[in-house]
């Protein structure tokens, strides 16, 4: 259970009073008036307010001041309301800045002198020395405790801000996520409407299979939009609709994904070689996803290219391979260095520490070649058979 700040203080106030009490039937026994009732009111007065301190703190040292300046003009023993006093300093300097914390504790030590000078037998020096030692050592501590609330102040708008910018980055991550997803979807839907729509007098199995394919590869691109956006309403504090998410795809599916890419008419192969094996499910998702954005760009300027896709699992990394004979390009020259999708497929490499090339090929044609480590060793050293 938290406690109230203000209770903390209640209770402060409560001990300096009773300590105030209890000394004060010390009183005649160190040659001082004993107390009476106008000293117990002074004392209960010069006490009692330390409640309000966290939320008026100078106007409490000042009214503190005040009586303890009336219990001392009055003759009672000092050292019985010194304590409340050096507590309202202390909390200025905490939470004020030192040009008026420092005049407070100036006022603490003058009145202390005072105290001195109207005590009958009072060493000066040694009230002098207490009056500039006592204050500056009570107020170090209140202005130190200042700066470090301070600096945990700033540390925390820091971490917030560091939040807030990677959550920026985690959403800017997932909508490139969702352009390429979304983009190699509707090329395939694209193409296979083009399709339908040219055989749908001529050939209606033909024409029917191409709505098939729409409707698979249309709930596909849904279940994907869904999940994309379940992590966006995540990230806004939403819980979304409850549903489980499905899983992200992985090297397992590559098969499909060139199946709907040859129902979409360009002809793909798709080879396998080494020992299938798990792997992290980050590095499958990131060679699928290279995969599915070189299929898209053959979608959209190679349609009747020959194309082979190649997955190799070597022992310490994958390769990956899409690669076309540049037949049927529909644009003199596809750029190496530019577009959204081969950012996104250079990013997504360098997130798990691979290496990707992209170009045209000298034989003619276009190739992407993606290397994954799959080890931490293999990140962190490379490994010889991806060089």
């Amino acid at each position: 259970m938290r406690i109230r700040p203000l209770a903390v203080d209640a209770l402060i106030a409560l001990a300096l009073t009773a300590v105030a009490v209890l000394l004060g039937e010390e009183s005649a026994r160190q040659g001082w008036p004993e107390l009476d009732a106008s000293g117990y009111v002074l004392v209960a007065l010069a006490n009692l307010p330390a409640v309000l301190r966290g939320k008026a703190p100078l106007a409490v040292f000042l009214f503190v001041h005040a009586v303890w300046f009336v219990y001392v003009t009055a003759g009672y023993w000092p050292v019985l309301n010194t304590f409340a006093p050096m507590l309202a300093v202390y909390t200025v300097a905490s939470l004020r800045p030192a040009r008026l914390s420092l005049p407070c504790a100036a006022l603490t030590g003058a009145a202390w002198i005072y105290a001195g000078l109207i005590t009958d037998g009072a060493t000066m020096a040694a009230v002098v020395a207490q009056a500039i030692g006592f204050p500056l050592v009570i107020w170090r501590f209140g202005h130190a405790a200042r700066r470090t609330a301070e600096l945990a102040r700033q540390l925390k708008v820091e971490q917030d801000e560091r939040a807030r910018r990677e959550v920026a980055e985690e959403r800017g991550r997932i909508a490139r996520e969702l352009h390429d997803v979304v983009a190699h979807h509707m090329s395939v839907i694209s193409v296979q409407a083009g399709l339908a729509t040219f055989v749908f007098g001529s050939d209606p199995a033909t024409a029917r299979a191409a709505l098939g394919t729409i409707a698979g590869t249309s709930g596909e691109a849904l279940e994907e939009l869904r999940r994309m956006l379940r992590v966006l309403r995540a990230g806004d504090g939403e819980d979304g609709d409850g549903t489980p998410e499905a899983p992200m795809p992985g090297l397992a599916r590559l098969a499909e994904m060139v199946e709907r890419v040859r129902a979409g008419g360009v002809p793909v192969e798709l080879r396998v070689t080494g020992e299938p094996r798990p792997l992290a499910p980050g590095i499958e998702l990131c060679a699928y996803r290279v995969v599915q954005e070189a299929l898209t760009n053959v979608l959209k300027h190679a349609p009747g290219a020959g194309t082979d896709v190649e997955l190799a699992y070597r022992r310490r990394h994958i390769e990956v391979s899409v690669s076309n004979d540049g037949k049927g390009v529909i644009q003199d020259r596809v750029r190496t260095g530019g577009g959204h999708g081969l950012i996104g497929m250079r990013e997504r490499a360098k997130l798990y520490g691979g290496t990707i090339s992209i170009g045209p090929l000298s034989e003619g044609g276009f190739a992407v070649r993606l290397t994954l480590p799959t080890s931490a060793r293999a990140a962190a050293q490379g490994d010889s058979g991806a060089e």
